[in-house]
């Protein structure tokens, strides 16, 4: 459906409320900035009137919602192959692998989940980001859930920003982590190699919680979750500690493996 129609009457329990408050219970499927900009669009009006976010609504007034979703996604789609693990009518849920962009982006205009998304459903263009709700980074493989609708991408967003949806994660490290931990440092873009990360003072809070797995000797294998979602997160925390992930070529500090490695490792 490309169409949002919906005609009411304010109710007795809502008169008084503000127009977007009001909006947000009659529509809850659609975030509250999404109904802001309908009402500053005109696309909601009252009485046949364009009101203020702000201004309250009476018992009674005449409530029409008229919104035409058009494409917000302008990348090209591409025929890039998707392995995807579960789908239905509101979600895709895929594994991405190793090596595959999320975003478009500076130095990635292309070939990407995103332009691979465009390709698997025309319909993802009218969605913020083709659905995409969280990321992972290029080299990083794992599972991602993709919302096919307005309604889901507003469902997920919310149940991410509210932690309900928890993100988990394994790694090898270098190093012998002696015991589980978190840490809680602010990342923000480094101060001098502006395209790394690092933890600065001034930068978001970031909580990384990590468990060991299973201790190899000179690396451990760990699972790690995220109370946040900090761009380059585990990798900068975990280099910050001195066990930077193995392999890693921005943070890592030796990435050469070790002689006679346990072969299960």
């Amino acid at each position: 459906m490309n169409k949002l129609q919906l005609q009411t009457r304010v109710p007795d329990e809502l008169a008084g409320k503000r127009l977007d408050q009001v909006m947000a219970l009659l529509i809850p499927e659609h975030s509250r900035s999404r109904i802001q900009t309908w009402i500053k669009s005109g696309n909601i009006t009252v009485n046949n009137k364009i009101l203020r976010q702000r201004d309250a609504v009476n018992l009674g007034d005449f409530i029409n919602v008229n919104v035409e979703f058009t494409e917000i996604e302008q990348n090209k789609a591409e025929n890039i192959p998707l392995d995807i693990i579960y789908q239905d009518d509101a979600l895709i849920v895929i594994n991405k692998p190793a090596g595959l962009v999320v975003h478009p982006g500076a130095g990635n205009p292309s070939h990407t989940l995103v332009n691979a998304l465009l390709d698997f459903d025309k319909n993802l263009s009218l969605l913020p980001r083709a659905g995409v709700v969280h990321r992972l980074d290029k080299e990083t493989t794992g599972i991602m859930g993709i919302a096919r609708t307005l309604a889901a991408h507003t469902y997920l967003v919310d149940k991410l920003q509210r932690r309900d949806i928890k993100r988990e994660y394994q790694t090898v490290v270098c190093g012998q982590v002696t015991s589980g931990g978190t840490i809680e440092k602010n990342i923000g873009r480094h101060p001098r190699h502006r395209i790394k990360m690092a933890v600065t003072t001034n930068g978001k809070a970031a909580s990384t919680h990590y468990r060991i797995i299973k201790k190899f000797n000179h690396y451990t294998h760990l699972r790690v979750n995220l109370d946040t979602g900090r761009t380059h997160q585990i990798r900068v925390h975990m280099s910050h500690i001195n066990h930077s992930v193995l392999g890693d070529p921005v943070y890592g500090k030796n990435n050469s493996l070790i002689k006679g490695i346990n072969p299960e490792l």
